[in-house]
């Protein structure tokens, strides 16, 4: 199957480029913390009857939340995937627009605002750490089509009858590995933690919702990372299946697997 020819700018104003990622990522944010702004409304899905945040809070938190992903996603590219080629030229950490994005060191940027934000304001920092998890998929979704978009992070080689054919990588079908992504780590979990909050009330036990994302995306993201092509300068790190973002991933299970346990503890 041909990739499909889809430019890569969304749209252009003069001199101003708007790139489908810059997009996604914008747009991502905007329905995040529009769902994030309904799920605070609705008190009876919160411990007490009693929502974590106000809108005038939440709308703060908003401000912390773009600073954490932003910075930690860049400084987690800069330290995870090209440590020695950013130390010996540290203007390049400045040029985002090149690329250069990690999800792992972005949900620790924004898990850090979040607990800063909390103790702050005086709410339980795992209720808001249940409020991002619940977030969270609608941001990926997006940011997944659009590295499809991109025609970057592809899989391997496949002779399935959905195999892509991309430009970047050569002439063979390859897994649509951003599509892959997209389902798991967006829609159904998506839709996972939407059963959770809504029907057996998960944020009534801080600190559930944020195991089952940690788990879910973990589980999601391991799997793909058995079709998807490592990145160049990290290659596989063992045989031909061991990937860094199987690494970096390995401790969102772990810890996805604690606080579901402490979560019902506390119960």
């Amino acid at each position: 199957m041909a990739f499909p020819n889809i430019d890569p700018i969304a749209f252009s104003i003069g001199p101003f480029v708007i790139r489908w990622y810059a997009l996604a990522f914008l747009v991502g944010i905007a329905l995040a913390a529009f769902y994030g702004g309904a799920l605070l409304s609705n008190k009876n899905l919160w411990p007490k009857n009693t929502s974590p945040l106000n809108m005038s809070q939440w709308i703060d938190f908003a401000f912390w939340a773009v600073i954490g992903v932003i910075i930690g996603g860049r400084l987690g590219y800069v330290i995870f995937y090209d440590p020695i080629f950013y130390f010996s030229n540290p203007i390049e950490i400045l040029k985002t627009w090149k690329g250069g994005m990690s999800f792992h060191g972005g949900l620790i940027g924004i898990v850090l605002a979040m607990v800063i934000f909390a103790k702050k304001i005086g709410f339980n920092p795992l209720s808001g750490l249940d409020l991002l998890g619940a977030i969270a998929p609608i941001g990926i979704f997006l940011v997944r089509i659009a590295n499809f978009i991109n025609g970057e992070l592809f899989g391997r080689e496949t002779n399935l009858p959905w195999g892509i054919i991309f430009p970047k990588g050569g002439d063979v079908p390859r897994h649509p590995s951003q599509l892959y992504e997209a389902l798991l780590e967006g829609l159904i979990l998506f839709l996972l933690i939407r059963y959770i909050t809504h029907i057996i009330y998960g944020f009534r036990k801080p600190g559930l919702v944020a195991g089952i994302f940690a788990i879910g995306y973990a589980i999601s993201r391991i799997l793909v990372e058995t079709v998807r092509l490592p990145d160049a300068n990290k290659g596989y790190l063992y045989g031909d299946w061991l990937t860094f973002g199987m690494i970096l991933s390995a401790p969102m299970l772990i810890i996805g697997i604690g606080l579901i346990i402490y979560a019902q503890k506390e119960r």
